[in-house]
């Protein structure tokens, strides 16, 4: 049964997501959920405001986002840009294919269902358990959107989609104490990126907006001491005051100190100190 939507203000995290390509049928056979959504495919969207930082704003960036059934907030929400004759398609599946084509989401390329078709608007949802995390509106013929091509489009947090897709990509999914999977906007990680030369150090964000702060793992000094408030050590004792916050990946286990200022993380081989990044200081 289709639930409603669970929409909560959330923190800012630090991920990478490759692209990846389509192995699976992007479309799969089988029938609407016994309850589909039933609100109106087609709603005046409006622009998230990003200085606003509230996440719960996004359900009303277009009717895709309202199609969702997420546990935690809305990842990504809103419409799609406009495109050339020829970039759109002939039927609604190939509109879906113009989405990928033309937004190059981090979101799952298969597995794809026809939830509901109505006025010239084809919605499609990617389920997990029964429940839509991708949601994708397509249709036809809008102004400077010829052929059938992405309307609005919505997406849960990645750590909702099934670990088949994201052990895939480069999402790190975190996981609590008793093994649940953790949202991106409350833990997140991932390899430094090459563009800046950072690849040889990891980044972990804990929180979203004015409220995150991010560490970094620097074995071999890459991001300098400009950038850093302290300095990362590979072999530390645990502080007696640091917690355990139950945050688990791989054999990697987060520990916070009271001031949070570093980040602790015992490994199989000890306990390394992260020191946190200074604001403002990430790729770009």
């Amino acid at each position: 049964m289709r639930r409603g939507l669970v929409a909560v203000a959330v923190l800012v995290a630090v991920a990478a997501v490759g692209c990846g390509d389509a192995e699976g049928d992007l479309v799969v056979e089988g029938t609407a959920p016994p309850t589909p959504y039933s609100g109106p495919l087609h709603i005046p969207g409006k622009d998230w405001d990003e200085e606003k930082d509230d996440r719960s704003d996004l359900v009303n960036t277009g009717a895709a986002a309202r199609a969702l059934e997420c546990d935690w907030s809305i990842d990504t929400a809103g419409g799609s840009e406009p495109w050339s004759e020829g970039d759109g398609g002939e039927t609604p599946e190939e509109g879906l294919k113009a989405y990928f084509d033309i937004e190059q989401p981090g979101v799952p390329r298969e597995g794809y269902r026809v939830e509901r078709k109505e006025g010239g608007r084809v919605l499609f949802s990617y389920d997990v358990g029964g429940r839509t995390k991708v949601a994708v509106i397509v249709a036809k013929d809008q102004k400077n959107r010829p052929g059938w091509g992405p309307e609005t489009s919505a997406a849960c947090d990645p750590a909702e989609f099934e670990p088949s897709f994201t052990d895939s990509q480069d999402y790190e999914i975190w996981t609590d104490r008793s093994g649940r999977r953790v949202p991106l906007t409350v833990i997140s990680s991932s390899v430094g990126s090459a563009h800046c030369d950072w690849q040889d150090a990891h980044f972990l964000g804990l929180g979203e907006g004015r409220d995150g702060r991010t560490y970094a793992r620097d074995p071999h000094g890459v991001l300098g001491d400009e950038m850093l408030l302290g300095e990362y050590d590979g072999d530390v004792p645990m502080p007696a005051d640091a917690r355990d916050t139950g945050y688990r990946l791989r054999d990697w286990q987060l520990w916070l100190s009271g001031d949070e200022k570093v980040a602790y993380v015992r490994t199989s081989d000890g306990v390394e100190a992260w020191p946190r990044v200074k604001d403002g200081m990430l790729c770009k």
